[in-house]
């Protein structure tokens, strides 16, 4: 499109679209070669609500709309159909490129996610959800761009309905129609659409590659378990038989405590004190909350000492991390210490798989799982010597550097792309 073609573009939408203002609509981000200010108009200018309904029941193909996923059919998102033909008669039909308001907040989607339909086969969706379909002439991918951007959420907060459940944005279809858009030339949306869409495909197969090698990290993990996968010493000759032991046998099992939270004195100084949601990583190095000698002492917690495996033991199951600090934990934890002459800190970290399905196993509780102490030391493990143990460790670190390496890639690409639709879009 030429500068002329673009701006009879220009002049036809602010015609037909009833320009709102010619403010300095400009985003921080911009293709060379596109000068222009965007063309502010009316949500209802570009779209028309959907009412066409499944009166007849022959339509099965029940849509959710997800937050992180996006429009995805019922029976991929939960393995099978969960409505029936008796409930969905009321389902709103939605076609390709149509478009779907969910108003329940989530973390994702702090004012409800709008999703764009991407698959060929019709499908139907709840009443509880606003469904609109393109009338004009515009790029629906860059639609689907602006929505997941955050350039829509001051208009719905402003124009929402007050007292509102907190879970659930409540406003108008007429109100939420006449939300103003600013928009660039068509053949700017197709160029923001094209790009950001390759981005997109970029971050599918960095995601792919990261869980590739998950997925191999396992086939390594059950074949060295399984002694399928074999070490040699460094003269080339076999190691020893591995040995079945016991984890109360080559660890200390240490339970943790909590001091009274509402005491002020317990609390503050600087003994690190680590709950199970910060197990997330394979080396602790830092908790989140302090607490103070006096509150060490007026409570069943208990120093650890660096080396120390971290398991998380109570409601959240079989998670692990390494100390890399001297610290204490809550009592959701049964931390193992290793005895030295027996196991590392590295291998027992990387036995994981086989504790945490035994933590899941023999676990019991009417109001969350816990495994005891006394269970938890029942766990019998096969362990190689010391040598061999060290360079299984060695081998299953460089494996997770790698992935962690990967993981940073695609960390970074999301980032990327957070910060494009917050500069793209106006």
């Amino acid at each position: 499109m030429t500068n002329s073609e673009t701006k009879n573009f220009s002049q036809n939408v602010s015609s037909s679209y009833h320009l709102e203002d010619r403010g300095k609509n400009v985003p921080k981000l911009r293709f060379k070669g596109y000068n222009d200010e965007l063309i502010t108009v009316k949500l209802n200018k570009l779209f028309s609500k959907i009412k066409e309904k499944n009166s007849n029941g022959n339509i099965t193909n029940v849509i959710c709309n997800s937050a992180k996923l996006g429009l995805i059919p019922q029976r991929e998102y939960f393995d099978k159909d969960i409505a029936n033909i008796d409930n969905t008669l009321g389902y709103y039909v939605i076609k390709n490129n149509d478009f779907v308001y969910n108003p329940r907040k989530s973390k994702d989607a702090p004012y409800g996610p709008i999703g764009i339909y991407e698959y060929s086969e019709i499908g139907i969706v709840s009443p509880l959800y606003l469904v609109f379909r393109k009338t004009m002439d515009i790029d629906t991918n860059f639609f689907k761009y602006y929505f997941l951007s955050n350039a829509w959420h001051r208009y719905v907060y402003l124009e929402g309905d007050s007292g509102a459940r907190h879970d659930r944005v409540s406003i108008k279809d007429n109100v939420f129609f006449d939300m103003p858009v600013k928009i660039p030339s068509l053949q700017e949306q197709e160029k923001i659409a094209s790009f950001l869409t390759l981005i997109d495909k970029k971050i599918e197969k960095q995601k792919e590659l990261v869980e590739l090698l998950k997925k191999y990290k396992r086939g390594l993990f059950s074949a060295i378990f399984s002694q399928k996968l074999k070490f040699k010493d460094d003269n080339g000759n076999d190691y020893p038989a591995w040995e079945e032991k016991r984890l109360g046998d080559i660890c200390k099992i240490v339970g943790g405590g909590t001091p009274d939270t509402n005491n002020v004195k317990y609390w503050g100084d600087d003994i690190n004190w680590f709950t199970p949601t910060e197990i997330i990583k394979k080396y602790a190095d830092s908790s989140n909350r302090k607490i103070s000698r006096l509150g060490l002492l007026k409570s069943s917690a208990k120093i650890l000492p660096i080396g120390t495996v971290l398991l998380t033991t109570r409601a959240t199951l079989g998670e692990m991390s390494i100390l890399s600090i001297e610290a204490t934990t809550n009592q959701g934890f049964q931390s193992l210490i290793p005895v030295k002459d027996e196991v590392s800190s590295e291998f027992i970290y990387y036995c994981q798989p086989i504790i945490k399905h035994f933590c899941y196993k023999y676990a019991n509780g009417s109001t969350f799982l816990e495994i005891s102490k006394q269970t938890l030391a029942k766990l019998k493990l096969m362990i190689p010597n010391k040598d061999e143990q060290n360079k299984i460790s060695d081998f299953l670190s460089k494996f997770d550097n790698k992935i962690q390496q990967e993981e940073c890639i695609l960390s970074n690409l999301k980032t990327y792309k957070k910060g494009l639709l917050q500069q793209m879009f106006i």
